[in-house]
């Protein structure tokens, strides 16, 4: 970083300022090392007064399967989704910090909201028998024919229906999944892994923060 231009620097700093207010889990020093680790990302730096294009999907299916280990399609489509808020097909900067901020330092109130809406593959606040079997259907990879392993999604499916579905309406609520995961953490990533683990998170911070902890 000693050859970066003052420009740039300054550049990095007030974006980070910036950020930095309104992201409140990382500070102004940590989002400049954010903001810098994704322009390498990006392979393009921000320019004054351009937009970056920003992550687009393949570049952001890369990351969440090399760095934080998340490699199932579905899973990956979604949590592009949640990143990209305004739906333009790439993530910026401010949005790649933002999502950041859930996988790496989200309470466990801001995991249970960002894994059901990766989880409602609809968009219409409920997570449905059918939703759940689209994204469980390849996690008996065992079974040695696919009718068996239909069979055996289709039970697992009920059976995890019927221990979440609290108000026995035949819908998976928010409210449904957010008590359910309070009782039994293990439950949040149910229905497929959509955060990194303690090791993909510690390995990340270190590498990107290492200049502030010299």
């Amino acid at each position: 970083m000693s050859n970066m231009s003052a420009m740039k620097k300054r550049l990095i700093k007030t974006l980070a300022e910036s950020i930095s207010g309104q992201v409140e889990l990382f500070n102004t020093a940590e989002v400049e090392c954010l903001i810098r680790d994704y322009n390498e990302r990006l392979g393009e730096p921000t320019s004054p007064g351009k937009g970056a294009p920003g992550l687009d999907r393949v570049k952001f299916r890369s990351i969440l399967q090399n760095t934080f280990g998340i490699s199932d399609d579905i899973m990956m489509d979604r949590v592009f989704r949640k990143f990209d808020k305004d739906n333009d097909s790439s993530v910026s900067t401010k949005e790649w910090i933002e999502g950041l901020s859930i996988f790496l330092r989200g309470s466990l109130d801001d995991k249970i909201k960002f894994c059901f809406r990766v989880y409602d593959l609809n968009d219409d606040t409920l997570v449905s028998m059918e939703e759940m079997y689209h994204m469980l259907k390849n996690c008996l990879p065992g079974l040695p024919t696919k009718e068996e392993r239909d069979e055996g999604v289709k039970d697992l499916v009920e059976i995890t229906f019927k221990k979440m579905d609290r108000d026995h309406d035949g819908r998976l609520s928010f409210s449904d999944f957010e008590q359910s995961v309070k009782e039994e953490n293990l439950l949040l990533e149910a229905f497929g892994t959509c955060l990194p683990n303690f090791k993909r998170v510690e390995a990340f911070e270190q590498r990107v923060f290492r200049e502030l902890q010299k």
